[in-house]
């Protein structure tokens, strides 16, 4: 009673979890179209978010260096900017909509 299990390289597993995770593909799709099981896709796709996160700490972990500092410095502020700006527009646009003729 041995299952038919079929074996995946980790290339493909890691490409599978990727076109899911970053290309916002769903899963029960991706599982029909590719014939495997959601559960199997569920657990790399986990697996994937999991490695992710990890990577994530370490990068966040690392000292920065004045540059690289400044670097993330400014684009946070320009971020930071422009969504001030988007805000202010809407509010304005709101404003025009809502007045009565």
């Amino acid at each position: 009673m041995a299952k038919n299990q079929k074996k995946y390289a980790s290339e493909f597993r890691e490409y599978v979890a990727k076109l899911i995770v970053l290309d916002g593909k769903k899963q029960i799709d991706v599982s029909k179209e590719l014939q495997i099981p959601y559960d199997t896709l569920m657990k790399w796709v986990t697996a994937f978010r999991k490695r992710q996160q990890e990577a994530e700490k370490a990068q966040k972990n690392q000292l920065l260096t004045a540059s690289e500092y400044k670097e993330l410095y400014e684009t946070e502020r320009q971020k930071r900017l422009e969504a001030e700006e988007e805000c202010a527009i809407l509010k304005k646009a709101m404003h025009i909509f809502t007045q009565e003729k």
